[in-house]
């Protein structure tokens, strides 16, 4: 049964978590407009929650465990007076000048702004062992975790040109990166494929797949089958980046708001402003090129100052009944 949850109309709500979601609480909440973050009940901090040891977020320069991290910014939000609920929305209705917000038991919850802040969610492989090994050699963010395989063998997946990143990147730590790659040939830009096939430390494993991930507590070799003898060996690395793409969490927004060719939300230049009145977005799930912490928190930082002009110029129902 649908109810409305105290029948109240807020001025923002959250719809989740992580450094985007978290900055754009505690940036409303020191606003003194009382956000509701609904954080997700499984997916609150969003991804740095499966990151080890963060070392590239300024202020940190000793680095700091990536749930540290969201429960830091978690309590710095609540001390400002923001309101936190581990819960899932289900369905939201962004038309019109109050928007609802819904979750599974049927809680409505109303309010005149919503900030989209729902992240991505990186292709998995979908092996037995990857969710397993996650943290523990298993990678999807060079950037985050290549400064812990120093002169170590490791391996990419992947043929597009995230994953020629992440190869050329991890050349500055690893001693040697296979790159695996499903067909005889890349996807990537020619600019950066030929980077990759260049570099000393790189060599391409063609026309193969990933089918097995070996290691008990930490990777220790990956299994890899080609596509063409259906022969399978073994490669010795201590590290897997699977790099084969990411999809921007949008399924709660994709009939309602206007999104870009690569699926994220579309936002108004550097504005955190969407194609509807009143419904902003910060974070992964507007941008498909940094995908950083950093850069995720300084959106969560614009769309809660956009909100903050947006009301300004709001009028509520009791002043506009005046």
């Amino acid at each position: 049964m649908t109810s409305v949850q105290n029948d109240v109309i807020r001025d923002v709500i959250v719809v989740g978590s992580g450094p985007a979601g978290y900055t754009a609480a505690i940036y409303t909440a020191r606003a003194n407009l009382n956000p509701l973050v609904i954080a997700g009940s499984v997916t609150a901090g969003g991804e740095l929650m499966n990151t080890t040891d963060v070392e590239n977020f300024p202020g940190f320069p000793e680095g700091i465990m990536g749930p540290d991290l969201m429960d830091n910014m978690q309590k710095q939000a609540e001390r400002f007076g923001a309101e936190i609920l581990f819960d899932d929305v289900t369905e939201m209705n962004l038309d019109g000048d109050i928007k609802t917000v819904s979750l599974a038991d049927g809680t409505v919850f109303r309010a005149r702004s919503i900030i989209v802040s729902t992240g991505s969610a990186y292709r998995e492989l979908g092996l037995e062992d990857e969710k397993r090994l996650s943290g523990h050699g298993v990678s999807w963010c060079a950037t985050c975790d290549g400064f812990f395989f120093r002169e170590q063998t490791i391996a990419v997946i992947g043929g597009g040109d995230s994953a020629m990143e992440e190869a050329l990147f991890l050349t500055k730590f690893a001693s040697k990166v296979y790159v695996i790659v499903r067909r005889n040939e890349l996807r990537a830009s020619k600019i950066m494929g030929d980077r990759a096939l260049a570099h000393e430390k790189i060599e391409f494993v063609w026309d193969s797949e990933v089918v097995g991930i070996n290691g008990d507590e930490k990777v220790n070799g990956l299994v890899v089958k080609n596509r063409i003898s259906a022969e399978e060996t073994t490669l010795d690395v201590t590290g897997v980046f699977v790099a084969i793409g990411n999809d921007p969490r949008v399924d709660l927004v994709k009939d309602q708001l206007e999104l870009t060719a690569e699926g994220t939300i579309a936002v108004d230049g550097r504005s955190s402003k969407t194609s509807l009145p009143g419904v902003f977005a910060a974070g992964d799930v507007i941008d498909s090129t940094y995908r950083q912490a950093i850069t995720a928190a300084a959106s969560g930082c614009a769309a809660a100052q956009d909100v903050e002009h947006f009301l300004a110029n709001v009028k509520t129902p009791a002043e506009a009944a005046k």
